[in-house]
């Protein structure tokens, strides 16, 4: 049994929001070089190079990416051998959460669903974080981090499909979401998306792909080449850097699918800002 100390966790927590918070992650800014480098539009590329003036500021002076520093998100592999000492892992995530947006002067945008009262002095600073845990072998710790913005997740969305409606119906649900989204969630995008499964197994899913590395290839062939096809249909779409037209509206889409019912194809649309603030943290 492998113990990891309390305390090492909450500061792990603090330090990934506070840096997560101000530094565009590397995949990130990788592809929207490449996507200031490709685009075809005079309008839309002053906008991508206004966007890699953002997030160099941001990074240079240590100050947010965006006002919109989001609600923390963690996804979070627990090995079996894993011991937590001084409190419990929950704890330990929410405590650095608040750490972090507080002691980062992070806006917190935690509020209750009814009133809109902000709960940063009744529950926590920006707290409760939303944590998925997944128990997993080995003696490892594994936490993975996303601030998730108003913007995009307001436009994120889920349905069940007919069976029938198969690999083409998935394609132009994708299309038809990202289309309605328009200008909304600060394109140029990252798509995840969740197929099979269950309704919220689907939606998850669609979460966590949001996670996986930019530029990064799908395991799966016949996944890779829905995500191949689907930024090639995306991009058609117009919609562009911050909704302003042009070649580049999204930066990527990534799939994650599961087995489902034979009376049903559940499928869920993710979306994720051009500021992709996410980190993965191993104790």
């Amino acid at each position: 049994m492998r113990e990891i100390k309390y305390e090492d966790i909450v500061k792990a927590i603090r330090d990934c929001i506070i840096y997560s918070g101000t530094n565009l992650p590397k995949d990130a800014l990788q592809k929207m070089q490449e996507a200031f480098e490709n685009e075809k539009s005079p309008v839309a590329k002053e906008v991508l190079r206004q966007l890699l003036e953002n997030a160099k500021i941001a990074s240079d002076e240590q100050k947010p990416l965006c006002q919109d520093t989001g609600l923390a998100v963690f996804f979070v592999r627990v090995g079996e051998d894993v011991k937590v000492v001084g409190g419990t892992l929950k704890d330990a995530i929410n405590e650095g959460t608040q750490k972090g947006y507080k002691e980062g002067y992070l806006r917190a945008s935690t509020c209750k669903w009814d009133s809109r009262e902000n709960l940063k002095d009744s529950v926590g600073y920006n707290l409760p974080a939303i944590i998925h845990f997944d128990l997993v072998e080995g003696d490892e710790l594994e936490i993975e981090y996303a601030a998730k913005g108003g913007g995009s997740e307001n436009v994120s969305r889920a349905t069940v499909l007919p069976p029938a409606a198969g690999r083409q119906g998935i394609i132009d649900y994708v299309k038809e979401v990202i289309s309605n989204a328009g200008p909304n969630p600060c394109p140029p995008l990252t798509v995840g998306v969740g197929i099979g499964g269950t309704f919220e197994k689907a939606v998850i899913s669609s979460k966590h792909a949001l996670f996986r590395k930019l530029g990064s290839v799908n395991e799966d062939p016949v996944l890779r080449e829905m995500e191949d096809e689907l930024v090639i249909e995306l991009n058609k779409l117009g919609i562009g850097a911050m909704g302003m037209g042009g070649t580049q509206t999204v930066f990527g889409v990534h799939i994650e699918a599961n087995p489902c019912h034979i009376a049903s194809l559940p499928v869920s649309v993710n979306v994720q800002c051009h500021s992709s603030r996410h980190t993965t943290i191993k104790l």
